[in-house]
């Protein structure tokens, strides 16, 4: 019944004391002073709960404290309403209402955040005084700063929509009753149950299956991602919200216990549910209470602070951040071990066809069995592999191998209730397994597999096989990266990179990697390059290089795998220098024959540098999306190409001058039309570094520019040109000579929103300079590319004629740091004298920022060093900048105080401490 009493309804202290309040003041005297009071109760009810979290860490009873705390608010607003402002003496049947708290309040949990959906059921059409009722309620919870959530409907409207709206179906589905008339409420749950919920099933469960995976797709589809949605996520509370939604609507459950009792969780299953919705619920109230407003997403610029109000602490090769994140992946993994289980209950509660239901469950005309050739443990029903019989596994704990070898076999999709019993034999899998000549047999197939390995070993780590298994894998399992250049976990990176491997070997994309594509069907051992793919980041989260150790893990598993010494040794070789093409492609000059040898003198063999440039691209490409682009490819098919001949023997060796002078004569035979005069004044302009590094096309495009620009009587000039295969824009710049060009230059890249990932410089004889910068590339279609890259060199012109003033134009043009503040990095300054025979190589590793490379190249012109080449290599929050310099005089920097003096500057550079800009100075001579 409606509480119209003069008491306040009991068990509500605070209601009695806004009752007490009431005494004595008019109508607008009482609201205010009861949103003052309420402001304090609101404040002080989210402290305690924020104190009783950080000290017991229960999440889920976090979440019902707050809900009982807007419980209490609400209940109190409501009776300050129908008592003191809207009294309703004498109630007609029409002056009733029930406040009914719907959706995520409905479950009677709140994050600090959370919406408050509220329904204010009516018995007919809405009334004044319901009217006054539902303004007064709604007007106090929005002057509390709360986000409600409301509708207000009578019994027939909301048994009419839910019928046709799944949305307030689930709404109503979650109903709970806060005041007023508990009639009415029971009315519209009975009305419910019988209009709307009874037959309609299978009908709820394709909407809410159907709901959950676009929302996995707009997330992410991975689980494994290093920024997760804690809520929407896959593996997040929505999931396990899905799952209550469809126990209470199919089950007519109100508990866990009764799924129990229903057969679809064993004992154990129920208390992983728990423990994970509790963990979840950590998580999203911590994050709430931390950025003080409803953020869902775990970004790495709170990831670090979560990971210490949460308790965790670093351990060796492993920060408290990573193993934070590493908790949050596990739960998300159980979170679709629950999934997996309940959908097989649901499997098993619908044995017969249900149309709607054949989406998911595809049941169908098809023969319900049939066997499997080669195996009498298991059987396939609807094109989905399962068990002959429940004790398949306890039998032969090598079926919970063979199990998906014939599934990639045979390529099936798994029964579900084949993978629930799967995850509940785990135990099965001890040292005895791990040591089986067969077990091993069988996983080498699966992982080199010539059908879908990455799908199949997908499905064998979700069900928790493959890292009991293969216990030093285990360890990496949902193990997170700390940075913002890995998309994903350890384990999902791994699997994907077998996944992109699997590609290259069945010949598709053969457009974006054709040299990897023709190379790899000449591999004469495809298994151990794909032993290798599984294994290259295996010993992540150790103290020591993860490369190293990694070769070790490597030697000891393929014993067991059951590979030849030789095979072992090729698999760790690949392991131990995994990383070896990439840095070099992207860090080092490939126009200086010492790296070309360097590399060579490590690879040693044509078969190794054919399995490790097929390796790298599959690495690169499987870190996560945009990471992989054509530059990267091309740098890498240079350094194969230069380095082939190297180690089959062919390489010339004819001397330095003999092949300046046939660079010549080849670009003197393209410029054929020139004047003889003409064409011999220009091939004495370039200095013989020139003509050994830069290939014949550019050559000729460096021809055109300054012959135009000599035409016009202009030193200084800009040519663009795109490269769609490479993904980069090639943008040269011919102006005087001075040592801080290429800093004004990558200034004014910056300031134009241009990313430099390679340059050359060269000198002219007669004191110009010919740089060629690479910036990545940002548009679709050439044209669009065209016209940024011509702003880009407009404002390049405009900054090198004192047109622009790039401090000013480079602060304008900086990004938020929000995400890289999150991050340090160590800063590293590293000077080399043996990777080339003529530079020093300066390396410059750290954190990166917007203008960075500017303030570097500043600071290196700044100690009178000449930048002939400059290598830029970004991964996620790191930067890998190397530059190629001599003294003023062409020489090696070889003494200890000028490298010390270097060091120093561009640490200060790292840090943006660096002495303020000099005037450009213009070389003498």
């Amino acid at each position: 019944m409606t509480r119209t009493d003069k008491a306040p309804p009991a068990g509500s202290s605070l209601a009695a004391e806004l009752h007490a309040m009431a005494s004595g003041l008019d109508k607008a005297a009482l609201r205010g002073a009861v949103l003052v009071h309420l402001k304090q109760v609101l404040r002080d009810g989210r402290a305690a709960a924020e104190a009783q979290l950080v000290a017991d860490g229960h999440g889920s009873a976090c979440a019902r404290r707050l809900s009982q705390l807007q419980d209490d608010i609400i209940g109190a607003i409501y009776e300050v309403a129908l008592r003191h402002v809207y009294p309703a003496e004498n109630p007609t049947s029409a002056e009733r209402m029930a406040l009914v708290a719907v959706g995520g309040y409905g479950r009677g949990m709140l994050a600090p955040g959370s919406d408050i959906d509220l329904l204010f059921l009516l018995p007919y059409k809405q009334t004044p005084w319901g009217e006054s009722i539902v303004e007064f309620v709604l007007y106090m919870l929005w002057d509390l700063g709360l986000k409600v959530g409301h509708a207000t409907r009578n019994v027939d409207e909301c048994v009419r929509l839910s019928r046709g709206d799944m949305t307030i179906r689930t709404a109503i589905l979650e109903a709970r009753f806060l005041w007023g008339d508990e009639k009415l409420f029971y009315e519209l749950t009975q009305r419910f149950d019988a209009e709307v919920v009874r037959g309609t099933g299978p009908e709820f469960i394709v909407a809410k299956l159907a709901e959950r995976d676009e929302r996995h797709r707009r997330q992410g589809a991975s689980r494994y991602l290093v920024e997760p949605n804690v809520k929407e996520g896959k593996g997040g509370l929505r999931d396990l919200h899905t799952l209550f939604w469809i126990a209470k609507y199919f089950y007519h459950v109100r508990s866990g216990d009764a799924l129990v009792e229903a057969g679809v969780f064993s004992r154990s299953e129920l208390a992983l549910f728990r423990k994970s919705e509790d963990f979840l619920w950590s998580v999203r109230c911590h994050l709430h209470f931390l950025t003080g407003r409803p953020e869902e997403r775990l970004s790495f610029d709170v990831q670090r602070e979560m990971a210490v109000r949460l308790g965790y602490t670093s351990h060796p090769g492993m920060k408290d951040v990573e193993r934070f994140m590493k908790h949050y992946f596990l739960v998300a993994k159980d979170v679709g071990d629950l999934t997996m289980i309940f959908c097989a209950g649901l499997e098993e509660e619908n044995a017969k066809p249900t149309p709607l239901l054949n989406r998911f469950f595809p049941f169908g005309a098809r023969r319900r069995h049939r066997k499997i050739t080669g195996s009498s443990d298991f059987v396939v029903e609807h094109d989905r592999i399962n068990m002959a019989s429940p004790e398949v596994f306890a039998r032969d704990p090598v079926n919970l191998i063979r199990i998906f070898h014939l599934a990639d076999k045979h390529n099936l999709a798994f029964h579900p209730d084949a993978m629930k019993q799967v995850t509940r034999s785990l135990k099965l899998i001890d040292a005895k397994l791990r040591e089986d000549p067969e077990a091993n047999r069988l996983f080498l197939e699966l992982v080199a597999s010539r059908n879908q390995p990455e799908v199949v070993l997908r499905r064998m780590n979700e069900a928790g096989v493959l890292g009991r298994f293969v216990p030093d894998f285990g360890k990496v399992v949902a193990m997170m990266q700390f940075n913002m250049y890995h998309h994903y976990t350890v384990d999902e990176h791994l699997i994907r990179s077998i996944g992109v491997l699997s590609e290259i070997d069945g010949g598709d994309r053969a457009s974006e990697h054709p040299l990897a594509n023709a190379v790899m069907p000449t591999i004469q051992d495809r298994t151990a390059l794909y032993v290798a793919m599984f294994l290259h980041d295996v010993a992540k989260g150790r103290p020591e290089d993860h490369s190293i150790a990694g070769a070790r893990v490597a030697r000891k598993l393929c014993r067991r795998f059951g590979l030849s010494p030789a095979q072992t040794e090729t698999v760790a070789w690949l392991v131990e220098h995994h990383l070896l093409m990439s840095m070099t492609a992207q860090s080092r000059d490939l126009g200086d024959r010492k790296t070309i040898q360097d590399f060579a003198a490590i690879v040693q063999s044509l078969e190794r540098l054919k399995m490790l440039m097929v390796l790298t691209i599959a690495d690169i490409k499987a870190v996560g999306p945009g990471v992989w682009n054509g530059w990267k490819g091309q740098l890498l098919r240079t350094l194969y190409y230069e380095t082939e001949p190297l180690l089959t023997g062919g390489h010339s060796q004819v001397s330095r001058d003999e092949r300046v002078a046939a660079a010549k004569a080849e670009l003197a035979e393209a410029l054929a039309d020139w004047p003889a005069a003409e064409l011999d004044r220009y091939l004495d302009r370039h200095y013989p570094a020139y003509w050994l590094r830069v290939d014949l096309p550019r050559k000729i495009a460096h021809a055109t520019l300054m012959r135009d620009a000599d035409r016009s009587g202009r030193t200084l000039a800009t040519a663009v040109s795109t490269r769609a295969f490479e993904s980069i824009t090639e943008i040269t710049v011919l102006a005087p000579d001075h040592p801080r060009l290429l800093s004004m230059i990558a200034g004014a890249c910056t300031a134009a929103g241009g990313n430099i990932v390679d340059a050359q410089i060269f000198t002219t004889t007669d004191g110009l300079a010919v740089d060629t910068i690479f910036i990545a590339r940002e548009f679709e279609t050439d044209a669009e590319e065209t016209t940024r890259a011509l702003k880009v060199g407009a404002l390049i012109e405009q900054a090198l004629s004192g047109a622009v003033a790039l401090p000013e134009a480079i602060a304008k043009r900086a990004k938020s740091r929000a995400r890289i503040k999150a991050f340090t990095v160590e800063t590293n300054i590293l000077l080399d004298n043996s990777w080339s025979n003529q530079f020093t190589a300066i390396e410059a590793s750290g954190l990166d920022r917007p203008g960075l490379l500017y303030d570097l190249t500043r600071s290196i012109s700044d100690l009178n060093l000449n930048i002939a080449s400059a290598h830029i290599a970004t991964f996620g929050e790191r930067v890998v900048d190397v530059f190629y310099v001599t003294d003023l005089t062409a020489r090696k920097v070889m003494n200890a105080n000028r490298e010390a003096s270097i060091r120093r500057r561009l640490r200060q550079a790292f840090e943006g401490t660096q002495p303020a800009e000099k005037p450009a100075v213009r070389k003498s001579g």
